[in-house]
């Protein structure tokens, strides 16, 4: 089963712990992630992207974020863009309303909120995971962190379940929804038990 397509995000912030920190946290989420900490590039970017949802800081050298947003709105109208800001103010904020972003929200940001107007985003552009792909991404990311605990290769996996190295590779990434027996020989493999491999559901 092909799940949807991943949504791409751009964010662009000129200090780069919070773009290591941010790639981190929506890479985890299952999504397409680049960071630029030259505004200067974001243009380009957004041209050749496709990107569905562009996270800006409002101070940045050279531009600011919402001179950027501009930008980016002549560029592409439908993108959805949130607004970071350590020093928010009502101005800046009705600013960004007006150039449409989606949401204005203070660093250091709160990881919840960010997630529920990630969220959002994907709702209105048909992105959204139903329950069953979100169950084939926790049974992939198991997999792969429990092989991954025994450093076990693909390969050796191939070779413990009898299954195929793209079936296993798919299983990981979300892209194959994996068969009870499949399941089965995968977690007597990894040495636990087949529920084991649900995760938290």
């Amino acid at each position: 089963m092909k799940g949807v397509t991943p949504m791409r995000v751009l964010v662009v912030d000129d200090d780069q712990a919070i773009c290591e920190y941010m790639e981190t946290f929506l890479a985890k989420d299952g999504f397409q992630v680049k960071t630029l900490t030259d505004p200067q590039g974001a243009e380009q970017e957004v041209k050749v992207g496709g990107y569905h949802l562009v996270v800006l800081d409002l101070m940045m050298p050279q531009i600011d974020g919402l001179e950027l947003l501009q930008r980016v709105r002549r560029i592409d109208t439908d993108v959805a863009v949130v607004i970071f800001t350590g020093y928010p103010s009502f101005e800046t904020a009705v600013q960004s309303m007006k150039l449409d972003a989606v949401d204005y929200l203070k660093k250091p940001f709160n990881p919840e909120e960010f997630r529920e107007v990630v969220n959002r985003v994907m709702r209105k552009k048909g992105l959204l995971r139903t329950p069953e792909e979100n169950l084939h991404r926790v049974i992939g990311e198991t997999i792969r962190n429990l092989r991954k605990d025994r450093t076990l290769t693909l390969k050796q996996m191939a070779r413990r379940t009898g299954l195929s190295v793209s079936l296993l590779s798919q299983i990981e990434r979300a892209e194959s929804s994996a068969s009870i027996s499949s399941l089965y020989k995968v977690a007597t493999s990894l040495e636990v038990r087949i529920q084991d491999l649900f995760g938290e559901y």
